[in-house]
């Protein structure tokens, strides 16, 4: 996933004037790997908010290995943050930031995406640090679920699985035997979720037009989804999904 701050000057100057939304110690031992070598290796690492949505991890300047960073640019006058350059053999990036002041102060920010691994106690982790306020439900349900698009039936099940993920819209999870397979065709789409895993799509052709990437499924879910293994889930704000006959709120029209 692309940062959400093109600008590490932008982002620092912003962290300085007003701070981050919320910063927590964790006690799990978190390492990141860069160029076969694991750069950082801490039990003090502060996740931090830098917008609502999920945090990002910040690391103690101690925890950083030494000789991999190369001291930039200030940010500003004062000297309270920096941009720096992490190099480990032939290859280097320079999405890093170290602070020297202010509330980040001894904390190096690497960018989730220009590691090449994140590791939470020996477990892999993706895309970005997850949310410890965030939870996924997974209920199974005997309520019939309905798929359709321009009205036309895509799908229908009694055995759905209803997947509630905090601050998202429910997702109905169905067996791929429930779709109609006449109008589906795989997609080349990927994508990852920190909580689901890597995802692949479905699109769906209905007389002669196709709907791109209307359904996406997880092969091999996360530990904490892998109830999900397998089962399709429709895109709600494509498509008309009814339970028990009822259009639910969010769906195309």
């Amino acid at each position: 996933m692309a940062s959400r701050y093109a600008s590490l000057t932008k982002l620092a100057n912003d962290l300085l004037a007003s701070g981050p939304h919320k910063q927590e110690v964790t006690p799990r031992r978190v390492r990141t790997l860069f160029n076969h070598v694991f750069v950082a290796d801490t039990t003090s690492a502060n996740q931090v908010w830098e917008h609502p949505y999920y945090p990002q991890y910040y690391l103690p300047t101690k925890a950083i290995k030494d000789d991999v960073l190369e001291k930039g640019k200030s940010v500003d006058a004062a000297g309270s943050a920096f941009l720096m350059t992490l190099r480990v053999g032939s290859r280097a990036t320079d999405r890093v930031l170290m602070f020297e002041k202010g509330p980040l102060a001894g904390l190096v920010r690497l960018e989730f995406g220009a590691m090449d691994s994140w590791f939470e106690e020996d477990q892999e982790i993706y895309v970005h640090p997850k949310d410890p306020y965030k939870r996924i439900d997974i209920l199974p349900s005997t309520r019939t679920i309905t798929v359709k698009v321009d009205g036309h039936l895509l799908a229908e099940s009694s055995a759905a699985l209803f997947l509630q993920e905090t601050m998202l819209p429910m997702r109905y999870y169905l067996p791929k035997t429930s779709l109609n397979w006449d109008l589906i065709t795989p997609s080349a789409t990927t994508s990852r979720c920190p909580y689901k895993g890597e995802a692949n799509y479905y699109h769906a052709t209905v007389d002669g037009k196709e709907y791109k990437d209307l359904f996406w499924w997880y092969r091999y879910p996360t530990p904490e989804s892998v109830a999900i293994a397998g089962k399709v889930a429709p895109y709600n704000e494509k498509v008309e999904i009814f339970i028990d006959g009822v259009l639910q709120r969010g769906g195309s029209t």
